[in-house]
């Protein structure tokens, strides 16, 4: 018997219209021969379930949904939401208390790596990682610009602390426009980090778990035609991604070995993809997503073709993932 499946899509965030995206290429690319998907949006407006021109409230007691007079409970949860409450844990928690099995990291995962100072500071407390030296700042607290710039140097960046997809992204090279990059970040997130700039070659890794097995994909290495990876890079093609990256056997292997430890050692499942910078032949952990974007010309994507690994069978692969770990 085929298996409902929820695309949960939207968010309450700055990546909801990403997320939208991604949601579709989940749809079309999910085995129909095994799968009937719903995508269904999830915003502070509305639950429901899209179709089309059509929308089928849906009820969060059970999170089920009459759609076209049938009554529909899901089977598991293909979470395509990029920032909160799909990659923060908010959600995770819900489905967790229904018992409904998703394909994403849980709770507590989802929320350490979505806090980028908090991840970072994990990350590196426990060794597993360099980082880049921060300061996590707050909206409203009095700001010694000075201060900051003194401890990490110019240029720096600044960005929400929880977030993603480069949105209110600066990248600071004049102590006296902290406070406006400070600004634009507390327009997606009441708080926002600022990082020293790691001049090297920026790379990242996808990493997904399967049958209990955790396998480390090929290295991508980015070079945008923008000052860094912007959302314009990231989305609107303003970059050259290089699959596997030029870089030696030996960085090779080391980035994908600290990408594998992190994805364990944090206890993260589904699929996740990890940035690193590499200044003077040495990786620098710079963010862990917990759900990466899922479009054709996505990164992980990319690197899954790369070996051989379908759409179709890479999202397959999450599903029963998920469905195995709730027996």
């Amino acid at each position: 018997m085929k298996k409902n499946i929820a695309i949960i899509m939207g968010g309450d965030s700055s990546e909801s219209v990403i997320s939208l995206k991604s949601a579709d290429v989940v749809q079309k690319y999910l085995d129909k021969e095994k799968y009937i998907a719903y995508k269904v949006l999830i915003s502070k407006q509305k639950w429901a379930v899209v179709d089309g021109d059509n929308e089928f409230a849906l009820d969060k007691n059970d999170f089920s949904s009459i759609v076209n007079g049938q009554k529909i409970k899901f089977d598991a949860v293909f979470n395509a939401i990029h920032g909160t409450p799909g990659e923060d844990g908010k959600l995770q928690g819900y489905f967790d208390l229904l018992g409904i099995p998703y394909s994403s990291s849980g709770v507590l995962g989802s929320a350490l790596t979505f806090s980028k100072g908090t991840s970072n500071a994990v990350i590196k407390a426990w060794g597993l990682a360099n980082t880049a030296k921060s300061v996590v700042v707050r909206k409203g607290e009095e700001v010694n610009e000075s201060a900051i710039i003194n401890a990490l140097g110019l240029p720096c960046f600044v960005k929400p602390n929880n977030g993603g997809s480069s949105f209110g992204a600066s990248k600071v090279k004049e102590v006296e426009l902290l406070k406006s990059a400070l600004a634009k970040a507390f327009e997606h997130d009441p708080e926002a980090i600022v990082e020293e700039f790691l001049p090297g070659t920026e790379v990242t890794c996808g990493v997904f778990r399967y049958a209990g097995k955790t396998t480390v994909l090929p290295i991508t290495e980015i070079v945008p035609k923008n000052e860094f990876f912007d959302f314009e890079a990231k989305y609107k093609g303003a970059s050259e991604e290089v699959t596997p990256a030029r870089i030696s056997k030996e960085l090779t292997d080391e980035i994908q070995r600290i990408t594998g430890t992190v994805f364990d050692k944090l206890g993260l499942k589904g699929m996740s993809r990890i940035d690193f910078i590499i200044k003077e032949n040495v990786p620098y952990l710079v963010e862990v997503n917990t759900t990466p974007g899922l479009s054709e010309q996505s990164i992980v994507p990319q690197q899954a073709r790369s070996v051989g690994i379908s759409l179709t069978d890479l999202f397959g692969m999450m599903i029963e993932e998920s469905l195995i770990s709730k027996q």
